[in-house]
């Protein structure tokens, strides 16, 4: 009989339990609810967000373009000039560092930092 009375008090303790959990796990709910809502109508449309991703995409592509463009530019013309006048490797070092100048200055540029020389930048 003992193990009765211990028994029903076990069940009657764990269903006590058992409802606060679930009274515990519907707040919780209601909170995210409440959380989502609220992040839904503070943030802008998804694909505006998706455009602007690829927009700072293709910008970023772009000024890594002109940067490597630059600095093969100027390898092309300096491998060029030491293989007509045989002044290897001078004009590959020479060049190639004019080549990585040109190249920030192009990125500069692009980037909309300066505008050119005599622009006050």
């Amino acid at each position: 009989m003992a193990e009765d009375t211990s028994k029903a008090g076990k069940d009657s303790n764990r269903s006590a339990e058992e409802a606060a959990l679930s009274a515990r796990l519907q707040r919780l709910g209601e909170r995210l609810g409440q959380q989502a809502e609220s992040r839904k109508v503070g943030a802008g449309p998804p694909q505006q967000d998706a455009g602007q991703n690829a927009s700072a995409l293709a910008r970023g592509f772009r000024l890594s373009t002109e940067l490597v463009a630059g600095v093969l530019v100027g390898a092309a013309i300096g491998w060029a000039l030491d293989w007509w006048l045989g002044i290897s490797p001078w004009g590959m070092i020479v060049f190639l560092l004019l080549g990585f100048a040109a190249g920030v200055v192009n990125v500069i540029r692009a980037a909309g930092i300066s505008t050119g020389p005599g622009s006050g930048h």
